[in-house]
């Protein structure tokens, strides 16, 4: 860390939580609180995600008088701060304001600051980008990432100024960050309407006359919506070709009569695009690469994995040679009746919601069976009309992708200038002079602005 002005100290979390031992405390040990303690009302409970929101105005937990009493040591009371020792990565933190005590859970440090020390000063402290890094630097773990309390008792460092100073930081990064948390908010907002915009738009194009909520419960339900004059309902297995790809078979790997060649798994396969970064190899025999080899125009569907991934695909455009496809990957190659890009844009929004309810789910995976998706139904308009179709959906995909990229420019800016306004409060730099406060306006209300498409001003 910099140097600091005079009358700043770095102190640790244990010189800010005073003499008593009680006033830094993780909650209770898995043995002393179990979900068997679990209560529909009593005292509540709070989690990591609690204190990663920031919001304890609804909790979901709680334990009962009796058990509040044994956990006594574990309260947090209004103005205790409260940091998460687990997560991705530890570090959040927030002042707890429910209306009355609560039992902190196992992953929660409960640090109630002594009397010279302003508990949201200490609570800003620790989203600074310092003292991350100073909270990353003891944390350890792979497949959850934890701090203990000893070492955050310790360990950590927090620049701290005398209270008066603590108390005028943060008014004036309360007063500054209140205008970023409304710009990201806003631009947050603007980005899922864009996503809505784009949604409707597509379905409008592919032949919906009613709301998109509406026309696709019809579809599920098998009660197919009246089409245009000139169009039809079709299945997809009689507009397309479709095939379900090749197994890994571990045993004949080093098979001599076998090639290798590269292959699509779930996870090339996205919606509306191919994420080619990662594609692996896999030896088959030649008759497979044959019979199973991707040309242009061909249409790839997930088969399996997460309940809302099936169906969902793009086109092939052979960007990869003798490439084939895994087996929880269907192949759809169109007929002459239809377009590529019409029979994906159908998969990615009537299908992908009729495939999850027409797919099987077992413990951990769904899937959908090369039987039931050739029954998907598709909606067939002359060529002429599909591509005059297809001509919107580009138009509005290019709209509101252009947007959503100004849009995640924004929220980066906001982010820059978060961390920035940190840096500066804990290093002694901010010093709420007229000139800076103007700036952050200025700032600030850059991030805001956003054209958005007509109809979706938020």
């Amino acid at each position: 860390m910099t140097d600091l002005p005079a009358g700043w100290r770095m102190l640790t979390p244990h010189e800010i939580a005073g003499e008593s031992r009680q006033a830094l405390v993780i909650g209770p040990f898995g043995s002393n609180l179990k979900k068997i303690d679990y209560r529909p009302e009593g005292m509540p409970l709070v989690f990591v995600r609690d204190i990663r929101g920031g919001d304890f105005s609804n909790p979901r937990t709680f334990v009962s008088p009796d058990k509040s009493e044994e956990l006594k040591a574990h309260h947090a009371m209004p103005g205790d701060v409260l940091i998460t020792k687990m997560g991705d990565p530890p570090g959040d933190a927030a002042i707890y304001n429910g209306a009355g005590p609560a039992v902190i859970t196992a992953d929660c440090i409960r640090l109630r600051p002594a009397l010279d020390f302003d508990a949201r000063y200490v609570a800003y402290a620790m989203h600074s980008p310092d003292v991350r890094a100073e909270i990353s630097a003891i944390t350890s773990g792979v497949a959850h990432q934890k701090v203990s309390l000893d070492r955050f008792r310790h360990k950590v460092r927090i620049p701290v100024p005398p209270l008066p100073e603590q108390e005028r930081i943060v008014e004036v990064l309360e007063d500054h960050l209140s205008r970023l948390d409304a710009g990201a908010d806003y631009l947050n907002a603007a980005r899922r309407r864009c996503a809505l915009y784009e949604d409707a738009t597509i379905m409008r194009a592919l032949g919906s006359t009613e709301s998109r909520q509406d026309g696709v419960e019809q579809i599920i339900n098998g009660h197919l919506p009246p089409l245009a004059e000139g169009w039809s309902w079709q299945t997809l297995g009689e507009v397309a070709d479709v095939v379900g790809g090749v197994t890994k078979d571990a045993k004949k790997q080093s098979d001599p009569s076998y090639i290798e060649v590269p292959y699509l798994r779930v996870a090339n396969v996205q919606r509306a695009r191919l994420d080619l970064e990662n594609v692996t190899t896999l030896r088959v025999p030649p008759a497979k690469v044959e019979a199973l080899r991707l040309l242009k125009g061909d249409v790839l569907m997930n088969e399996g994995g997460d309940r809302d991934k099936l169906a969902r695909g793009w086109v092939w455009d052979g960007q990869i040679e003798e490439c084939i496809h895994q087996n929880h990957v269907f192949r759809a190659r169109p007929r002459d009746n239809m377009r590529s890009e019409w029979l994906a844009w159908c998969a990615n929004t009537y299908g992908a919601r009729w495939a999850q309810r027409h797919g099987k789910q077992s413990v951990n995976l769904a899937s959908i069976s090369l039987k039931v998706i050739k029954t998907m139904p598709i909606p067939v308009p002359p060529l002429l009309e599909q591509d005059e179709r297809l001509a919107q959906i580009h138009e509005a995909v290019s709209r509101s992708r252009r947007l959503i990229g100004e849009v995640e420019i924004g929220l980066a800016r906001a982010d820059r200038l978060r961390r920035s306004l940190l840096t500066a409060a804990f290093s002694g730099r901010l010093t709420g002079a007229a000139s800076a406060v103007e700036r952050v306006e200025e700032i600030a209300a850059d991030v805001v602005e956003a054209e958005t498409p007509e109809g979706v001003l938020v």
